[in-house]
């Protein structure tokens, strides 16, 4: 009978466990794979003392038995030690075919993890504690409610994708945020009509801003989004059927205009046009500067140009909208709320 091997110390070593000659514990094991792995550290077991200037660990034994939990409940012992950001960057993966602002959205959020202690983080090791932490973090660098929100829903979905994929058991990210961030979001409400009234007839006479009345009053009375709206080409009224078609939308990033379908397949719609509606847009087709010769991902002969000609944009109707209700307020008692385009114009309170 061969004899058992011991450590430094005189305890039997199990098999696949061994000791170097500086100290340190070895397990050697095979994980689903095939693959041969080896794990460390300088405790045997718990209750062992880590040598002088050494980092503190789990003991070889309490890895061995992870290892083993894993194993038998078929976790992937590779796939778990993904960072964060590799997980997410596998969950988008499995997605390309968006649109430019979703694009946009994840490079925000990887840019994010990649510059928080989290991202670097292996997926196995964050716990629903750190995941709180993490929301808080981005709340103290000044993200919103509502972005911190999105960002946690797909982190939580990529968890999900871990899941199923047998990298870890638990979904870090499945919690209530509001438990642990105050939602102090901006909630939002359509113009009552008085004020919709008040707004038309300050624009109708106003020297300064008389020009966006009819592009107000079409956001009023379509309920279009304000992409929809700088979106419209001339080939998009059917004044014949009272209707405006609608099945895309104007956007601009940093590299400049681009069009993009409505965000839902519902969003492809005919409209349609009331007399009121119609004489405006008879007034925007009257005063119409050319712009013939912008084109735009195929679309041309825009409705609603800047001074330079070319499409208006979404930050140019927001900015607009605020120094409009600036002035308003300035001559009169009763003042508008602050208001943004969002579909309608809508009021825009804390």
């Amino acid at each position: 009978m061969s004899e058992k091997r011991r450590d430094n110390k005189g305890r039997i070593l199990r098999t696949g466990e061994s000791q170097r000659a500086d100290g340190r514990y070895m397990y050697k094991y095979v994980n689903r794979a095939g693959e041969t792995k080896v794990v460390y550290s300088w405790k045997l077991v718990a209750t062992d003392r880590v040598p002088k200037g050494k980092r503190d660990d789990l003991s070889l034994r309490e890895k061995e038995r992870e290892i083993q939990r894993d194993l038998e409940d078929g976790i992937d012992t590779k796939g778990k030690k993904m960072t964060l950001c590799e997980l997410y960057a596998k969950k988008t993966a499995q997605r390309i075919n968006v649109k430019k602002n979703t694009l946009a959205g994840r490079k925000y959020l990887m840019d994010a993890l990649k510059q928080d202690k989290l991202g670097s983080r292996s997926i196995d090791s964050i716990k629903p504690s750190d995941a709180k932490e993490w929301a808080v973090r981005m709340k103290e660098k000044g993200y919103g409610f509502k972005t911190i929100s999105n960002y946690k829903r797909s982190l939580k979905a990529s968890f999900y994708m871990a899941i199923e994929d047998d990298y870890v058991r638990k979904n870090p990210f499945d919690f209530q945020l509001s438990e642990v961030i105050d939602d102090d979001s901006e909630s939002r409400q359509a113009l009552s009509e008085e004020q919709e009234e008040k707004l038309l007839s300050f624009l109708q006479y106003d020297t300064v801003y008389q020009k966006y009345y009819d592009d107000v009053l079409i956001l009023l009375k379509t309920g279009l989004r304000i992409s929809e709206l700088c979106g419209l080409t001339v080939q998009d009224l059917d004044f014949e059927n009272h209707t405006l078609n609608i099945n895309h939308q104007l956007l601009r990033n940093q590299e400049g205009y681009y069009i993009e379908t409505p965000k839902t397949k519902c969003g492809i719609r005919k409209v349609p046009m009331s007399e009121e509606a119609g004489k405006a847009f008879q007034r925007v087709l009257k005063r119409k500067k050319t712009g013939k010769g912008i084109v735009i991902d195929g679309y041309r002969n825009f409705l609603f140009l800047n001074q330079k000609g070319m499409p208006m944009t979404a930050c140019y109707y927001t900015s607009t909208l605020r120094n409009i209700v600036k002035k308003y307020n300035k001559y009169h008692d009763e003042p508008l709320p602050k208001i943004t385009p969002h579909g309608r114009v809508i009021i825009r309170t804390s």
